[in-house]
């Protein structure tokens, strides 16, 4: 779907602040002769469409969090794709991570003509919703425009699924986020495979652990093909793409 508009807001006119109408009063100077005063016209952007029998929705920026721990020493392991993927969309859209607040490491730029809020939790994997729950308030995000990305150990080493809507999956940081948001489980998320620990490997060591180089390959793949997913839900909404992606991505390792 086209991006119509008559005029773009500014980035920073959507995150500077919470996103609440404003209203100014006009007045009108004793000595000036009266005048008709023409109202600016109501300006409305389409961007996403959750639903595409809905038609077009109000315009609404969205918040892409990646799930991660901070510091060199969780760089590059299997429980920091999450990270991965944000930084890759942020080189991608050309958006500087640059700003603190919440507990978070934020990049604010757009996707297309949608703006968006790049997120990387500071407050640690388990307590990720400490930093995500207090930013989708304050910026008032709905819950349909706050994407999780993270590690998946369901899903084979870099295969990607996007969903709607979902659990928790027994995976501690989207479980906290789950519990900053009231309990609602109604946003999108972006899972990403890394598969099961062999043997009896203790699964945090396993987490913990960086990507084998053919793992690696196959996640730096995945992230690529992961931003192109991001990019069209941001734009489209949960469209047929979304659905033939996660197709794709299902079968993508299987040989006949």
């Amino acid at each position: 779907m086209s991006l119509l508009a008559t005029a773009t807001p500014t980035i920073s006119a959507h995150f500077s602040a919470p996103l609440v109408p404003s209203s100014h009063a006009h007045r009108r100077s004793v000595a000036a002769p009266l005048r008709r005063v023409r109202r600016p016209r109501l300006v409305t952007v389409v961007a996403s469409v959750p639903d595409p029998a809905a038609g077009p929705v109000e315009y609404t920026p969205w918040l892409i969090a990646g799930l991660g721990n901070p510091g060199n020493k969780y760089y590059g392991t299997r429980h920091n794709v999450g990270f991965e993927m944000v930084d890759r969309i942020a080189r991608e859209e050309g958006i500087t991570m640059n700003t603190i607040q919440s507990k978070s490491l934020l990049g604010v730029g757009s996707i297309g003509e949608v703006p968006v809020l790049l997120v990387k939790p500071q407050s640690y994997m388990n307590y990720s919703g400490e930093a995500i729950g207090p930013l989708a308030a304050y910026y008032q995000v709905p819950l349909r425009h706050i994407l999780l990305v993270y590690d998946d150990m369901s899903l084979p080493n870099g295969v990607l699924r996007i969903q709607r809507k979902g659990g928790h999956g027994r995976h501690n940081g989207l479980q906290n986020v789950i519990e900053q948001l009231d309990g609602r489980r109604e946003f999108p998320r972006l899972s990403i495979g890394i598969g099961n620990p062999p043997g009896k490997m203790d699964t945090r060591a396993f987490l913990l652990q960086k990507f084998s180089s053919e793992e690696r390959v196959q996640i730096d793949t995945a992230l690529e093909q992961g931003v192109d997913a991001v990019r069209t839900l941001v734009l489209k909404g949960f469209s047929g793409s979304i659905e033939r992606f996660n197709l794709v991505q299902k079968y993508k390792f299987h040989r006949v």
